[in-house]
Protein backbone atom coordinates (compact mmCIF):
# COMPACT_ATOMS: atom_id res chain seq x y z
CA UNK A 1 0.00 0.00 0.00
CA UNK A 2 2.86 2.29 0.69
CA UNK A 3 4.32 1.85 -2.25
CA UNK A 4 0.81 2.23 -4.51
CA UNK A 5 0.41 6.04 -2.25
CA UNK A 6 3.87 6.84 -3.22
CA UNK A 7 3.11 6.16 -6.97
CA UNK A 8 0.11 7.67 -6.43
CA UNK A 9 1.36 10.58 -5.24
CA UNK A 10 3.76 10.95 -7.86
CA UNK A 11 1.05 10.51 -10.38
CA UNK A 12 -1.08 13.43 -8.75
CA UNK A 13 1.65 15.88 -8.23
CA UNK A 14 3.07 16.01 -11.78
CA UNK A 15 0.44 16.13 -13.79
CA UNK A 16 1.64 19.22 -15.94
CA UNK A 17 4.84 17.48 -17.12
CA UNK A 18 2.64 14.70 -18.36
CA UNK A 19 0.48 16.67 -20.19
CA UNK A 20 3.23 18.69 -21.97
CA UNK A 21 4.71 14.77 -22.82
CA UNK A 22 1.46 13.92 -24.10
CA UNK A 23 0.86 17.17 -26.04
CA UNK A 24 4.09 17.33 -27.66
CA UNK A 25 3.59 13.14 -28.30
CA UNK A 26 0.62 13.81 -29.64
CA UNK A 27 1.67 17.20 -31.93
CA UNK A 28 4.55 15.32 -33.49
CA UNK A 29 2.53 12.43 -34.71
CA UNK A 30 0.14 14.87 -36.10
CA UNK A 31 2.74 16.66 -37.97
CA UNK A 32 4.36 13.37 -38.98
CA UNK A 33 0.93 12.33 -40.50
CA UNK A 34 0.54 15.54 -42.24
CA UNK A 35 4.37 15.34 -44.03
CA UNK A 36 3.35 11.42 -44.56
CA UNK A 37 -0.31 12.75 -46.26
CA UNK A 38 2.20 15.48 -48.08
CA UNK A 39 3.97 13.09 -49.83
CA UNK A 40 1.09 10.12 -50.46
CA UNK A 41 -0.68 13.16 -52.27
CA UNK A 42 2.37 14.22 -54.39
CA UNK A 43 3.10 10.32 -55.33
CA UNK A 44 -0.51 10.48 -56.25
CA UNK A 45 -0.05 13.31 -58.81
CA UNK A 46 3.16 11.78 -60.24
CA UNK A 47 1.39 9.02 -60.92
CA UNK A 48 -0.71 10.15 -64.32
CA UNK A 49 -3.42 6.82 -63.50
CA UNK A 50 -4.29 9.17 -60.68
CA UNK A 51 -5.47 12.52 -60.99
CA UNK A 52 -7.08 13.09 -57.90
CA UNK A 53 -6.28 12.66 -54.25
CA UNK A 54 -8.30 9.28 -52.91
CA UNK A 55 -8.81 9.46 -49.27
CA UNK A 56 -10.19 6.34 -48.91
CA UNK A 57 -6.85 4.46 -50.74
CA UNK A 58 -4.72 6.21 -48.57
CA UNK A 59 -6.60 5.82 -45.25
CA UNK A 60 -6.69 1.79 -46.31
CA UNK A 61 -3.09 2.25 -46.93
CA UNK A 62 -2.28 3.45 -43.61
CA UNK A 63 -4.54 0.77 -42.08
CA UNK A 64 -4.01 -2.56 -43.43
CA UNK A 65 -0.76 -4.40 -43.01
CA UNK A 66 2.13 -3.93 -45.09
CA UNK A 67 5.53 -5.60 -46.41
CA UNK A 68 7.77 -2.58 -45.06
CA UNK A 69 7.71 0.12 -42.61
CA UNK A 70 6.97 3.30 -44.99
CA UNK A 71 8.45 6.32 -43.31
CA UNK A 72 8.59 9.17 -45.25
CA UNK A 73 8.14 10.24 -49.29
CA UNK A 74 10.94 12.58 -50.27
CA UNK A 75 11.42 14.35 -53.45
CA UNK A 76 9.21 11.80 -55.04
CA UNK A 77 11.36 8.91 -53.46
CA UNK A 78 9.78 6.20 -50.72
CA UNK A 79 11.65 5.49 -47.87
CA UNK A 80 11.11 2.80 -46.15
CA UNK A 81 12.64 -0.24 -43.84
CA UNK A 82 11.69 -3.47 -45.97
CA UNK A 83 11.01 -7.17 -44.28
CA UNK A 84 11.77 -10.07 -45.47
CA UNK A 85 9.17 -12.42 -47.66
CA UNK A 86 8.70 -15.46 -47.49
CA UNK A 87 6.39 -17.80 -49.79
CA UNK A 88 4.98 -21.01 -49.93
CA UNK A 89 4.73 -21.80 -53.20
CA UNK A 90 4.62 -25.62 -55.87
CA UNK A 91 8.59 -25.32 -55.74
CA UNK A 92 9.02 -24.78 -52.21
CA UNK A 93 9.94 -21.39 -50.09
CA UNK A 94 11.05 -18.73 -52.07
CA UNK A 95 12.16 -15.59 -49.66
CA UNK A 96 13.62 -12.11 -50.64
CA UNK A 97 13.47 -8.60 -48.54
CA UNK A 98 10.24 -6.20 -50.07
CA UNK A 99 12.48 -3.60 -51.06
CA UNK A 100 13.07 -5.73 -54.43
CA UNK A 101 9.20 -4.32 -55.47
CA UNK A 102 10.80 -0.98 -55.08
CA UNK A 103 7.88 0.22 -53.55
CA UNK A 104 5.43 -0.99 -56.16
CA UNK A 105 1.70 -1.50 -54.80
CA UNK A 106 -0.03 -1.84 -58.58
CA UNK A 107 1.57 -4.96 -59.60
CA UNK A 108 3.44 -3.89 -61.98
CA UNK A 109 7.30 -4.31 -60.98
CA UNK A 110 7.94 -8.23 -61.42
CA UNK A 111 10.50 -9.92 -58.93
CA UNK A 112 11.85 -13.28 -60.36
CA UNK A 113 12.74 -15.69 -57.82
CA UNK A 114 13.40 -19.48 -58.43
CA UNK A 115 12.24 -19.36 -62.28
CA UNK A 116 9.14 -18.08 -61.01
CA UNK A 117 7.62 -14.40 -61.11
CA UNK A 118 6.01 -12.07 -58.40
CA UNK A 119 3.87 -8.87 -58.21
CA UNK A 120 2.43 -7.03 -54.89
CA UNK A 121 -1.11 -5.48 -55.62
CA UNK A 122 -2.51 -3.90 -52.78
CA UNK A 123 -0.01 -5.40 -50.16
CA UNK A 124 -0.89 -8.84 -51.29
CA UNK A 125 1.75 -10.99 -53.04
CA UNK A 126 0.47 -12.78 -56.47
CA UNK A 127 2.24 -15.19 -58.07
CA UNK A 128 2.11 -14.95 -61.75
CA UNK A 129 1.40 -17.99 -64.08
CA UNK A 130 3.70 -19.50 -65.98
CA UNK A 131 4.50 -17.42 -69.50
CA UNK A 132 3.06 -14.07 -67.99
CA UNK A 133 4.92 -11.24 -68.36
CA UNK A 134 2.52 -8.89 -66.95
CA UNK A 135 -0.59 -8.89 -64.11
CA UNK A 136 -3.85 -8.94 -66.01
CA UNK A 137 -7.38 -7.92 -64.19
CA UNK A 138 -11.08 -8.48 -64.77
CA UNK A 139 -13.57 -5.94 -64.92
CA UNK A 140 -13.58 -6.23 -60.80
CA UNK A 141 -9.71 -5.09 -61.40
CA UNK A 142 -9.10 -8.34 -59.58
CA UNK A 143 -6.01 -10.77 -61.21
CA UNK A 144 -6.85 -13.28 -63.52
CA UNK A 145 -3.66 -14.83 -64.49
CA UNK A 146 -1.93 -14.92 -61.13
CA UNK A 147 -2.65 -16.98 -57.46
CA UNK A 148 -1.94 -16.36 -54.43
CA UNK A 149 1.05 -18.11 -52.76
CA UNK A 150 0.83 -19.26 -49.20
CA UNK A 151 2.08 -16.27 -47.71
CA UNK A 152 4.53 -16.46 -44.56
CA UNK A 153 5.90 -13.25 -44.21
CA UNK A 154 7.42 -11.18 -41.38
CA UNK A 155 4.82 -8.18 -42.18
CA UNK A 156 4.67 -5.20 -40.24
CA UNK A 157 1.77 -5.81 -38.11
CA UNK A 158 3.88 -9.34 -37.11
CA UNK A 159 7.30 -7.79 -36.45
CA UNK A 160 5.59 -5.35 -34.30
CA UNK A 161 3.77 -8.11 -32.18
CA UNK A 162 7.18 -9.86 -31.96
CA UNK A 163 8.83 -6.72 -30.40
CA UNK A 164 4.95 -6.53 -28.18
CA UNK A 165 6.31 -9.95 -26.63
CA UNK A 166 9.85 -9.24 -26.41
CA UNK A 167 9.08 -5.95 -24.35
CA UNK A 168 6.56 -7.58 -21.81
CA UNK A 169 9.26 -10.21 -21.21
CA UNK A 170 12.14 -8.23 -20.72
CA UNK A 171 9.28 -5.69 -18.17
CA UNK A 172 8.17 -8.82 -16.06
CA UNK A 173 11.80 -10.85 -16.41
CA UNK A 174 13.75 -7.44 -15.07
CA UNK A 175 10.69 -6.68 -12.42
CA UNK A 176 10.28 -10.58 -11.24
CA UNK A 177 14.38 -10.80 -10.28
CA UNK A 178 14.03 -7.81 -8.28
CA UNK A 179 11.22 -9.21 -6.59
CA UNK A 180 13.30 -12.83 -6.16
CA UNK A 181 16.29 -10.94 -4.78
CA UNK A 182 15.06 -9.35 -1.73
CA UNK A 183 11.90 -10.04 0.31
CA UNK A 184 11.37 -6.61 0.87
CA UNK A 185 11.93 -4.52 -2.15
CA UNK A 186 10.97 -1.51 -2.53
CA UNK A 187 10.18 -0.90 -6.28
CA UNK A 188 11.68 1.59 -8.40
CA UNK A 189 11.48 2.64 -12.18
CA UNK A 190 9.78 -0.01 -13.71
CA UNK A 191 9.28 -1.89 -11.41
CA UNK A 192 7.35 0.75 -9.48
CA UNK A 193 5.33 1.17 -12.17
CA UNK A 194 4.27 -2.39 -13.38
CA UNK A 195 3.40 -2.87 -9.64
CA UNK A 196 0.31 -1.13 -9.52
CA UNK A 197 -1.24 -2.34 -12.82
CA UNK A 198 -0.72 -5.93 -11.06
CA UNK A 199 -2.08 -5.14 -8.18
CA UNK A 200 -5.04 -3.15 -10.18
CA UNK A 201 -5.42 -6.09 -12.41
CA UNK A 202 -5.79 -9.10 -9.32
CA UNK A 203 -7.96 -6.63 -7.35
CA UNK A 204 -10.34 -4.78 -9.57
CA UNK A 205 -11.17 -7.69 -12.64
CA UNK A 206 -9.32 -11.07 -11.14
CA UNK A 207 -11.33 -11.52 -7.56
CA UNK A 208 -14.55 -9.38 -8.51
CA UNK A 209 -15.04 -11.67 -11.64
CA UNK A 210 -13.79 -14.89 -10.88
CA UNK A 211 -13.56 -15.30 -6.79
CA UNK A 212 -11.17 -15.44 -4.32
CA UNK A 213 -10.34 -18.93 -4.56
CA UNK A 214 -10.29 -19.29 -8.06
CA UNK A 215 -8.46 -15.91 -9.69
CA UNK A 216 -4.62 -16.93 -8.73
CA UNK A 217 -5.08 -19.77 -11.55
CA UNK A 218 -6.06 -17.09 -14.13
CA UNK A 219 -3.38 -14.16 -13.28
CA UNK A 220 -1.07 -15.06 -16.14
CA UNK A 221 -3.72 -15.26 -19.03
CA UNK A 222 -5.14 -11.83 -17.91
CA UNK A 223 -2.05 -10.57 -17.07
CA UNK A 224 -0.68 -11.52 -20.33
CA UNK A 225 -3.80 -10.25 -22.40
CA UNK A 226 -3.87 -7.06 -20.74
CA UNK A 227 -0.12 -5.68 -21.02
CA UNK A 228 -0.28 -7.91 -24.64
CA UNK A 229 -3.07 -5.86 -25.83
CA UNK A 230 -2.07 -2.39 -24.32
CA UNK A 231 1.94 -2.28 -25.28
CA UNK A 232 0.55 -3.03 -29.08
CA UNK A 233 -2.29 -0.23 -28.31
CA UNK A 234 1.00 2.30 -27.83
CA UNK A 235 2.89 1.01 -30.75
CA UNK A 236 -0.14 1.63 -32.79
CA UNK A 237 -0.02 5.34 -31.79
CA UNK A 238 3.79 5.89 -33.19
CA UNK A 239 4.47 7.83 -36.17
CA UNK A 240 7.54 6.73 -36.84
CA UNK A 241 6.58 2.55 -36.76
CA UNK A 242 3.73 4.49 -39.40
CA UNK A 243 0.97 3.16 -36.98
CA UNK A 244 1.50 -0.59 -37.08
CA UNK A 245 -2.33 -1.38 -36.70
CA UNK A 246 -2.02 -4.66 -34.66
CA UNK A 247 -4.89 -4.79 -32.18
CA UNK A 248 -6.51 -3.01 -35.87
CA UNK A 249 -6.39 -6.55 -37.53
CA UNK A 250 -8.56 -8.91 -37.27
CA UNK A 251 -6.49 -11.87 -37.65
CA UNK A 252 -5.02 -10.44 -33.92
CA UNK A 253 -8.40 -9.73 -32.13
CA UNK A 254 -9.69 -13.13 -33.57
CA UNK A 255 -6.58 -15.16 -32.15
CA UNK A 256 -7.28 -13.36 -28.59
CA UNK A 257 -10.89 -14.14 -28.59
CA UNK A 258 -9.80 -17.99 -29.64
CA UNK A 259 -7.77 -18.01 -26.32
CA UNK A 260 -10.43 -16.84 -24.33
CA UNK A 261 -12.79 -19.26 -25.85
CA UNK A 262 -10.55 -22.38 -25.16
CA UNK A 263 -9.80 -20.99 -21.28
CA UNK A 264 -13.15 -20.74 -20.87
CA UNK A 265 -15.00 -23.61 -22.16
CA UNK A 266 -12.34 -26.04 -20.64
CA UNK A 267 -12.71 -24.33 -17.15
CA UNK A 268 -16.47 -24.95 -17.28
CA UNK A 269 -17.70 -26.68 -14.21
CA UNK A 270 -20.30 -29.41 -14.06
CA UNK A 271 -22.92 -26.44 -13.97
CA UNK A 272 -22.03 -24.41 -15.79
CA UNK A 273 -22.43 -26.72 -19.01
CA UNK A 274 -25.69 -28.08 -17.12
CA UNK A 275 -26.89 -24.55 -17.68
CA UNK A 276 -26.26 -24.16 -21.61
CA UNK A 277 -27.80 -27.76 -22.23
CA UNK A 278 -30.00 -28.44 -19.89
CA UNK A 279 -31.35 -25.27 -18.13
CA UNK A 280 -32.44 -26.32 -14.60
CA UNK A 281 -35.24 -24.81 -12.34
CA UNK A 282 -37.27 -23.99 -15.69
CA UNK A 283 -39.83 -26.46 -17.88
CA UNK A 284 -38.75 -29.13 -20.16
CA UNK A 285 -39.84 -27.29 -23.41
CA UNK A 286 -38.31 -24.16 -21.70
CA UNK A 287 -35.28 -26.11 -21.51
CA UNK A 288 -35.29 -27.39 -25.25
CA UNK A 289 -35.70 -23.53 -26.17
CA UNK A 290 -33.33 -22.80 -23.91
CA UNK A 291 -30.55 -25.04 -25.37
CA UNK A 292 -29.67 -23.84 -29.26
CA UNK A 293 -29.94 -19.89 -27.45
CA UNK A 294 -26.91 -20.93 -24.74
CA UNK A 295 -25.05 -22.65 -27.69
CA UNK A 296 -24.94 -19.99 -29.80
CA UNK A 297 -24.21 -17.54 -26.91
CA UNK A 298 -20.75 -19.89 -26.49
CA UNK A 299 -19.39 -18.75 -29.54
CA UNK A 300 -21.38 -14.83 -29.78
CA UNK A 301 -18.86 -13.92 -26.46
CA UNK A 302 -15.94 -14.32 -28.37
CA UNK A 303 -16.96 -12.91 -31.26
CA UNK A 304 -18.05 -10.20 -29.47
CA UNK A 305 -14.59 -9.71 -27.58
CA UNK A 306 -12.69 -9.82 -31.29
CA UNK A 307 -15.30 -7.53 -33.13
CA UNK A 308 -15.52 -4.84 -30.34
CA UNK A 309 -11.68 -4.60 -30.05
CA UNK A 310 -11.08 -4.31 -33.88
CA UNK A 311 -13.41 -1.94 -34.45
CA UNK A 312 -12.43 0.52 -32.34
CA UNK A 313 -9.23 0.80 -32.79
CA UNK A 314 -9.20 0.39 -36.34
CA UNK A 315 -12.34 3.51 -35.79
CA UNK A 316 -9.72 5.66 -34.17
CA UNK A 317 -7.28 5.34 -36.70
CA UNK A 318 -9.94 6.19 -39.64
CA UNK A 319 -11.03 9.18 -37.81
CA UNK A 320 -7.87 11.11 -37.54
CA UNK A 321 -6.99 10.34 -41.75
CA UNK A 322 -9.85 11.26 -42.49
CA UNK A 323 -9.46 14.54 -40.52
CA UNK A 324 -6.29 15.16 -42.28
CA UNK A 325 -7.41 14.03 -45.47
CA UNK A 326 -9.77 17.19 -45.68
CA UNK A 327 -6.53 19.20 -46.48
CA UNK A 328 -6.59 17.50 -49.62
CA UNK A 329 -9.50 16.79 -50.20
CA UNK A 330 -10.58 20.75 -50.05
CA UNK A 331 -7.16 21.65 -51.46
CA UNK A 332 -6.77 24.46 -48.90
CA UNK A 333 -4.30 25.40 -46.28
CA UNK A 334 -7.53 27.10 -44.77
CA UNK A 335 -8.51 23.75 -43.27
CA UNK A 336 -5.75 22.17 -41.90
CA UNK A 337 -5.83 24.32 -38.42
CA UNK A 338 -9.02 23.09 -38.15
CA UNK A 339 -8.27 19.44 -39.35
CA UNK A 340 -5.06 19.00 -37.35
CA UNK A 341 -6.57 20.48 -33.94
CA UNK A 342 -9.42 17.95 -34.40
CA UNK A 343 -7.07 15.34 -34.99
CA UNK A 344 -5.23 16.24 -31.85
CA UNK A 345 -7.90 16.00 -30.14
CA UNK A 346 -8.92 12.45 -31.23
CA UNK A 347 -5.10 11.67 -30.75
CA UNK A 348 -4.99 12.52 -26.97
CA UNK A 349 -8.61 10.50 -26.75
CA UNK A 350 -6.91 7.28 -28.96
CA UNK A 351 -3.78 7.66 -25.56
CA UNK A 352 -6.82 6.51 -23.15
CA UNK A 353 -8.69 4.27 -25.55
CA UNK A 354 -5.45 2.43 -26.21
CA UNK A 355 -5.93 1.17 -22.21
CA UNK A 356 -9.25 1.44 -22.09
CA UNK A 357 -9.57 -1.19 -24.56
CA UNK A 358 -7.30 -3.26 -22.97
CA UNK A 359 -9.21 -3.13 -19.84
CA UNK A 360 -12.95 -4.21 -21.69
CA UNK A 361 -11.15 -7.12 -23.22
CA UNK A 362 -9.15 -8.38 -19.87
CA UNK A 363 -12.69 -7.82 -18.17
CA UNK A 364 -14.42 -9.67 -20.00
CA UNK A 365 -12.07 -12.52 -19.86
CA UNK A 366 -12.40 -12.69 -16.59
CA UNK A 367 -16.07 -12.24 -16.55
CA UNK A 368 -16.52 -14.87 -19.27
CA UNK A 369 -14.10 -17.16 -17.63
CA UNK A 370 -16.26 -16.84 -13.99
CA UNK A 371 -19.51 -17.69 -15.25
CA UNK A 372 -17.95 -21.13 -16.45
CA UNK A 373 -16.10 -21.38 -13.05
CA UNK A 374 -19.46 -20.43 -10.34
CA UNK A 375 -20.95 -22.88 -8.51
CA UNK A 376 -24.26 -23.91 -7.76
CA UNK A 377 -26.48 -21.98 -5.45
CA UNK A 378 -28.02 -23.57 -3.37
Amino acid sequence: MRTFARNLKQGIFKPKGMIVNTFKNVLFSALFLSISLVGFAEEEKANPEKKEFNAKEMIMHHVKDAHEFHIIDFNGKSISIPLPVILYTDNGLVNFMSSEFHHDDSGHHIVEKNGMSFVKYHEKIYQLNAGAEAVSFDEEHHPTNASLPFDLSITRNVFMMWVSVIVVLLIFISAARKYKKENQFVPKGIAGFIEPLVIFVRDDIAKPMIGDHKYKKYMPFLLTVFFFIWINNIFGLIPILNGANVSGNIAFTLTLAVFTFIVTNLSGNKNYWKHIFWMPGVPVPMKIFLMPIEIVGMFVKPISLMIRLFANITAGHIIILALMSLIFIFETVAVAPVSVAFSLFIGLIEIVVTAIQAYIFTVLSALYIGMATEEAHH
